[in-house]
């Protein structure tokens, strides 16, 4: 039994009511082959859900194997896991919530087929709580009309086994724990239920022949942009295009879309190494090795090889002093406080495109803020 269900799930309901047509040519893609970071998110969820159905100190993990062969190191651990435990005594002090974790909920007859797995179900007072971690650092997540949590509010409060955590409830509280941040939203019965109306439209549309794809933020995630028409014809509208006969809104709009077609483009080429990798002829590609690195044997070893050949050991080794980030991870882990004072200045690497909203200061305070750094250092 996979983990969420073929038509839509909550980590996809955002994209499938915005474009219907992208279930069907979700299923005719190939299966995407897990990522190291989707591997150690599936191992953080298992252990914290682990450590919360069992009795012991959370810190005993540290070192585990998990079944997909990755193991919690101390990192994980100090930066991931114990904050998103710790996150649970901001979330509720008192000890009063009653919890289950990763349940399976689904919608029965109202959507048949259509289910997914919630991590942390509970109830503390007239609140029902529907909490969702998140250990991925690249992307942060909004919690406010997040559609993922409400798809698993909706689908827990039809689910004869775990609609106990809404019954009387007044809200209903959303929250994402994304390390080191906390984030809540209290939403209503009603505001589920308008999404629940929402979402049976959307896999209604879904399942129906020639359903309606559309283009736009939600396509980030898509498996099937490679197929998709919407994507292949916005790529081929901005190949055509003359850059410098375009008014300036119109290069703004298109230059929004980047991210879009980079992230299309990237999927597309996932999607050509993978069916050659499979032994698939893909007319005009074909795989071949990268570049070889010389690396040694057995790099331990490497130096007493050099010397023996003659180098002095000044000469066969390279040493340098840590990183300003290396330097303060160990400081804390030997409780030995901040970077000293005045030691450290932050240089940005030179400019680069960001969008007006973007809360990092203009390049021209940027500039002001480097003359600033470099005279520490000179």
């Amino acid at each position: 039994m996979t983990a969420h269900s073929l038509i839509v799930g909550g980590s996809t309901a955002k994209r499938v009511i915005a474009c219907p047509g992208s279930v069907a040519l979700g299923q005719q893609m190939p299966p995407r082959p897990s990522s190291d970071y989707a591997d150690e998110g599936t191992m953080l969820h298992d252990f914290i859900a682990e450590y919360l159905d069992g009795d012991f100190p959370a810190e005993s993990l540290v070192g585990n194997i998990h079944g997909n062969g990755m193991a919690l190191t101390e990192d994980l651990y100090e930066y991931k896991l114990a904050p998103a435990i710790a996150a649970l005594a901001e979330i509720d002090p008192d000890n009063l919530m009653e919890y289950e974790v990763e349940r399976r909920v689904d919608f029965g007859a109202y959507m048949p087929g259509v289910f997914g797995s919630v991590d942390l179900l509970g109830r503390v007072g007239n609140r029902a709580i529907v909490l969702d971690w998140k250990f991925g650092s690249g992307v942060m997540v909004d919690v406010e009309e997040n559609e993922q949590l409400m798809f698993y509010a909706a689908a827990a409060m039809r689910s004869p086994d775990t609609k106990w955590a809404f019954e009387g409830a007044d809200e209903i509280e959303l929250i994402i724990v994304q390390p080191p941040q906390v984030k809540q939203w209290v939403a209503t019965t009603a505001r589920i239920k308008q999404f629940e109306r929402q979402l049976k439209k959307a896999v209604s549309a879904a399942l129906a022949p020639n359903a309606p794809l559309a283009a736009g933020p939600h396509c980030k995630w898509c498996a099937a942009k490679p197929l998709c028409p919407e994507m292949n014809g916005s790529a081929e509208r901005m190949l055509k295009a003359k850059l410098e006969a375009l008014p300036v809104d119109q290069i703004t709009h298109m230059l929004g879309q980047a991210p879009l077609l980079e992230q299309f483009i990237a999927d597309l080429r996932q999607l050509v190494h993978g069916l050659l990798d499979e032994g698939r002829p893909v007319p005009g590609w074909k795989l071949v090795q990268k570049r070889a690195m010389r690396k040694w044997v057995a790099e331990d070893k490497a130096g007493g090889i050099l010397e023996e050949a003659g180098l002095l050991p000044d000469e066969a080794y390279v040493t340098k002093v840590i990183t300003p980030a290396q330097a303060a991870k160990v400081m804390k882990k030997l409780k030995l406080g901040p970077l000293p004072k005045g030691a450290v200045a932050s240089i940005s690497s030179g400019t680069t495109l960001a969008p007006e909203d973007d809360p990092r200061p203009e390049a021209v305070q940027i500039g002001q803020m480097l003359t600033k750094a470099l005279s520490k250092i000179q």
